[in-house]
């Protein structure tokens, strides 16, 4: 699947990476006389382990020991791309991409020799131009795996292994087409034809890869766009419903930032319930994301809203149920300013609407007794028994 596009945490524009110098040697024998192979698989070890910097001097020396120009350097290449999107180094990481798309323009060449579609969706998503060059790269990609899907189809027969692999490829051509979508939804919807373009592409997406939760999160979006409300909501239960009661570690478990938008398309369908219910897996995943908190709290605040006015149908019988609501969002809301504090968090209209919403909350619940807020919103979540609603209750009732 193509990876989401990190942040540039570590910008370097202004250094021009030479892309086959060569590294010094991880130590003085270690590598002296280890083949490109042997170095690639020691730095994509390190990498595994947690290393990021230092899998970077193997890879540089397996690069500086073969050609930069012919198919061998492909998965130097490629390995020095990935390991600078970790370090956030996008520069060069794309430097990287785009030498090893020069050698396998088409993406035709086996994986198994740095070939085929990964370059392209990493140079999509790392365009500094966006638009129709992101939209270009996400063709190339899409065109290498419909080729590599053709290929498994012509088989006779698939064993377990290569049925897996044709629908890893059909996922992948996925999310290049949602990636597309995205494209024509931002940059490009300006473009006469672009809402046709969006679901010819998502419907493509949907036919391909219908196991798979990505495809119907983008024709949700798609739908939203449109202001088809009904048929987005459907879209949504249909993603969800695919990977909801499997573990995290799953395959079919979107990765982390897909979530993170699922969450925000749940809260734009009025299907705040699963959305909080997302978001909390996401906790769960990670606790220290400032965007999840936020949601979190700013999810609860407008169900607690629509609970007072009677909008909702998670209202209860005594009128109070938003009260419940709107401590929780406090909770949620409290803990992502102090993470935003703490890692000097860059959103600053995400802090802004998040005091504002504290602000609101304390005139509706008069100001928190002390140590209400200390309670971390993620323990609110850990059972499911109601036991944690319960004790928001009788906070409520306090």
């Amino acid at each position: 699947m193509a990876k989401t596009k990190p942040n540039n945490k570590r910008s370097k524009k202004s250094e021009k990476p030479t892309l086959n110098r060569v590294a010094p040697s991880p130590s003085k024998s270690s590598a002296t006389h280890m083949s490109p192979t042997l170095l690639l698989a020691q730095a994509t070890a390190t990498l595994q382990q947690g290393d990021i910097e230092g899998s970077v001097p193997y890879a540089q020396r397996a690069l500086g020991l073969v050609d930069i120009d012919s198919t061998e350097a492909l998965p130097a290449l490629n390995l020095l791309g990935e390991i600078h999107v970790e370090l956030g180094d996008i520069d060069t990481a794309r430097q990287y991409f785009l030498q090893a798309a020069t050698i396998d323009e088409e993406g035709t060449l086996g994986e198994d020799l740095g070939g085929g579609a990964e370059k392209f969706l990493w140079l999509a998503q790392l365009s500094e131009d966006g638009g129709e060059d992101s939209v270009g790269w996400f063709e190339k990609g899409a065109m290498s795996l419909r080729i590599q899907i053709q290929a498994l189809l012509d088989r006779k027969k698939l064993d377990m292994e290569m049925e897996q692999l044709l629908e890893e490829k059909r996922r992948k051509l996925a999310v290049a087409l949602c990636g597309v979508v995205e494209v024509y939804m931002t940059d490009l919807s300006w473009e006469e034809d672009a809402e046709q373009k969006c679901e010819a592409l998502v419907t493509e997406a949907t036919m391909v890869a219908p196991a798979f939760p990505e495809p119907w999160q983008t024709l949700a979006n798609v739908r939203l766009s449109q202001s088809r409300v009904e048929d987005a909501q459907a879209a949504l239960k249909r993603s969800l419903d695919l990977w909801k009661d499997l573990p995290p570690e799953n395959d079919v478990v979107p990765d982390f930032p897909t979530k993170v938008s699922l969450a925000r398309l749940l809260m734009e369908a009025d299907m705040d319930v699963e959305a909080i219910e997302v978001l909390e897996r996401l906790v769960n995943e990670d606790d220290s994301s400032v965007e999840v908190w936020y949601l979190g709290g700013w999810g609860l605040y407008i169900m607690g809203e629509k609970q007072k006015n009677g909008e909702s149908k998670e209202a209860d019988g005594d009128g109070e149920s938003w009260k419940v609501s709107w401590i929780s969002s406090r909770q949620w809301l409290t803990h992502s300013l102090r993470l935003f504090e703490a890692q000097n968090y860059e959103d600053e209209r995400l802090g802004s609407h998040a005091k504002e919403l504290i602000t609101n909350l304390n005139k509706e619940l008069g100001e928190p007794a002390e140590g209400d807020v200390d309670t971390q919103a993620g323990d609110i979540w850990e059972d499911d028994d109601g036991s944690d609603l319960d004790n928001d209750e009788e906070m409520a009732e306090a």
